[in-house]
């Protein structure tokens, strides 16, 4: 099993991608691009694009090796701003073309970066099923509940009653949460982090990068010109200390203000819920574990998180192994290679021809 809480090992997840040679280095100049970067002033986007930049280094692989596949979005400007490969690609279908080039080039790190607009709308076939597949990338969804490169219309993650361009009166959607879709999905490995806590947000992409499967991270991220303070109430000191739930693999789920700590604990209807540590009087505090190969009781924590965001975990929900779909699909054409007759490009137009072939004249 890949270690990916605590100190990972990064090779885990790069086991097939060539590192540094011995004394060699990158530093985050490295990986910044010299294109200017053009998100609107406060724009949560810099935060992630600083912390991805800053922690690619640590992968000890060439910038060749590193590839960055986004949609449409805002998000998905990244890869002009990183100095590796890249490619704009596809409204919602970055996670299908991020799966043909992981499954033929396990030499490459392949990174998907997109919104909640572009992964969950018209592209939310394409993800759960990169998901459910297990596909070796690292998925980064911007999530700001607001669809902002085509100035502020409602997302699927838009709270019910959002008035927008596009719902004058108050969008009437029930939302997704896209860590229980992910968890619904069998997604190998899901987490959530914030745009402006830089060492949480680090210390989630070190553990998705070191796993080898499809890791989900979703990323709350404010939208200044659009929705601007979405997320506020998780990022006043105060306030973020009574709400989130910092998940933390074989620890009790505890929370809150030292003079009145929560925890979270199960109820009779198999669910969880956060409570005062004073009211808990016997009942069973949940004890976190993200390596159940079941994802039940992590979906049971994803559904904490409410519109009230009153309790809102964050961290690994679940980090499990399983064989991933291109490291399955090169095996079957390795073998196929191997037993066709004469190998190599005969065994490629056998593939292609089989047997249920004629000839028309």
């Amino acid at each position: 099993m890949s270690t990916t809480l605590g100190t990972p090992t990064l090779r885990s997840g790069l086991s097939d991608v060539p590192s540094l040679a011995d004394g060699e280095a990158l530093s985050k100049k490295d990986f910044t691009s010299s294109a200017e970067v053009r998100w609107c002033p406060g724009c949560g986007d810099y935060a992630i694009l600083a912390a991805v930049q800053g922690f690619l280094p640590e992968l000890g692989i060439r910038r060749e090796n590193v590839v960055c596949i986004s949609g449409i979005g805002c998000s998905s400007r990244f890869p002009y701003y990183l100095d590796t490969f890249g490619m704009h690609s596809i409204h919602g279908r970055a996670p299908a073309i991020a799966t043909g080039l992981a499954t033929a080039r396990p030499d490459l790190n392949v990174w998907v970066i997109t919104g909640d607009g572009d992964s969950l709308s018209i592209g939310g076939n394409h993800l759960i099923h990169a998901l459910r597949r297990n596909v070796n990338l690292t998925i980064l969804l911007f999530n700001n509940r607001i669809y902002g490169l085509t100035k502020g219309q409602y997302s699927p993650t838009s709270e019910p009653g959002k008035v927008t361009k596009s719902t004058p009166a108050g969008s009437v959607d029930a939302p997704f949460n896209p860590i229980s879709l992910a968890l619904g999905a069998e997604a190998t490995f899901v987490a959530r982090t914030l745009d402006s806590d830089r060492k949480h947000l680090t210390s989630v992409l070190r553990a998705a990068v070191s796993h080898r499967g499809a890791a989900l991270v979703e990323i709350y991220q404010n939208c200044p010109i659009f929705n601007d303070g979405a997320f506020q109430m998780l990022k006043d000191k105060d306030s973020a200390t009574a709400r989130l739930v910092r998940l933390e693999h074989g620890e009790p789920v505890r929370f809150g203000p030292e003079d009145r700590p929560k925890v979270v604990v199960r109820t009779a209807e198999g669910g969880v819920e956060a409570i005062d540590e004073d009211a808990a009087d016997g009942r069973e505090v949940v004890v976190h574990d993200a390596r159940a190969e079941n994802p039940a009781a992590a979906f049971a924590l994803s559904r904490l998180d409410d519109l009230s965001m009153a309790h809102v975990p964050v961290g690994i929900f679940r980090d499990v192994d399983r064989p991933t779909y291109d490291d399955l699909v090169r095996a079957q054409v390795g073998d196929a290679v191997q037993a066709a007759p004469g190998g190599g490009d005969e065994a490629l137009t056998q593939l292609l021809a089989g047997n249920d072939t004629w000839t028309v004249s």
